[in-house]
């Protein structure tokens, strides 16, 4: 189950680089290999924020003092249809047929397989004159269920006194020998029924929330296939780091078994995508090559108002929760607790 907090970020890598290889975005200028990747990812970025800022609660309703719950939770973050394409311009390097010089249109990873766009490169460095044609990858829209970032969660919470509860999300380092990745979050609650009187004696619970997750993710790139006209240094690698935020007032009606909670915030975050290594790169049938070093240093961010409403069946100990979030990247929530005091 750890694993899979690091789903989409593989798929994400995956198509980046299968098919055409990573010579499909390097081929250009550095400039523009950077424009490109940012479009391309950039749907992916923005779903794993909003989606690592959702689940960190299913009632307002805080635990006694050292009562505690473990919860486990899928959030879907929906991607806009808006954001299944980008198209960029003013690049110096590529043309693409049927559109202007410096124009190009493609599938982001959020697109259609199918989507992907041919284009042609020239630009001159060092004195050399570079040309040579190259694939945009297509996007993973048809393994995304519900066209969503998918991002689950792993979450402990416990009862403090003062009516504050500490929430924890812990990942270790875990994945395979190319692909490793860890989180962590924290969060913490603090129930203000009673300051509104009258309504502590009634089943409406009423409390304030601040989050905070971090996740790292290290993918190794291999050189894979001797014939796709690029050498890749045997430390080359793509590092993701994301910090997401969120602070929410939050509501719940609480009954024996059916309770309805639901909140109002602000969702922030930010991430950094970096490929590092060196990469030769052959162009014009191999008369010419070009050599790089570190040649992609991104920087995205998402953020803004939402608002979420939810239900919780309570089944003794065992809870079963369910939300939706109206935000820029709308997202489902499901998941399932075991809950004591």
């Amino acid at each position: 189950m750890k694993k899979l907090s690091l789903f989409i970020l593989l798929l994400s890598f995956t198509g980046l680089y299968a098919q055409n290889g990573p010579e499909g975005i390097l081929f250009s200028n550095l400039q523009d290999a950077n424009t490109l990747t940012q479009a391309y990812m950039n749907p992916a970025m923005k779903g794993l924020i909003y989606g690592m800022n959702n689940s960190w609660y299913h009632t307002a309703k805080v635990h006694k003092k050292f009562g505690f719950d473990i919860s486990i939770a899928v959030n879907a973050s929906m991607v806009p249809s808006k954001d299944e394409m980008f198209s960029v311009t003013n690049l110096n390097s590529i043309t693409q047929p049927g559109r202007p010089p410096g124009h190009l249109t493609s599938a982001t990873v959020a697109g259609s397989e199918n989507d992907g766009s041919l284009a042609t490169v020239t630009f001159q460095e060092n004195g050399i004159t570079y040309t040579g044609t190259f694939n945009m990858p297509g996007g993973i829209k048809e393994s995304l269920p519900l066209n969503a970032i998918p991002s689950p969660t792993i979450q402990a919470s416990l009862g403090l006194p003062w009516q504050f509860e500490a929430s924890l999300r812990f990942v270790p380092k875990v994945g395979s020998e190319d692909v490793k990745g860890d989180l962590f979050g924290f969060g913490l609650k603090k129930e203000i029924t009673d300051w509104f009187g009258p309504l502590g004696k009634t089943p409406l619970h009423v409390s304030l929330l601040a989050a905070y997750t971090n996740m790292n993710v290290n993918y190794q790139i291999n050189d894979d296939d001797p014939n796709d006209n690029i050498a890749i240094s045997p430390d080359s690698a793509a590092k993701l780091r994301l910090n997401s935020y969120t602070f929410q007032a939050l509501a719940s009606l609480n009954f024996p078994v059916f309770n309805i909670y639901g909140g109002v915030g602000y969702n922030s975050g930010n991430s950094t995508l970096k490929m590092l290594g060196t990469y030769t790169i052959s162009y014009n049938a191999s008369i010419n090559q070009r050599t790089i070093t570190d040649p992609l240093n991104l920087n995205f961010d998402a953020g803004g108002f939402n608002a979420t409403i939810g239900a919780r069946l309570s089944l003794g100990f065992f809870k079963l929760f369910g939300s939706y979030t109206v935000q820029e990247y709308n997202t489902l929530n499901a998941g399932i607790a075991f809950s004591f005091r």
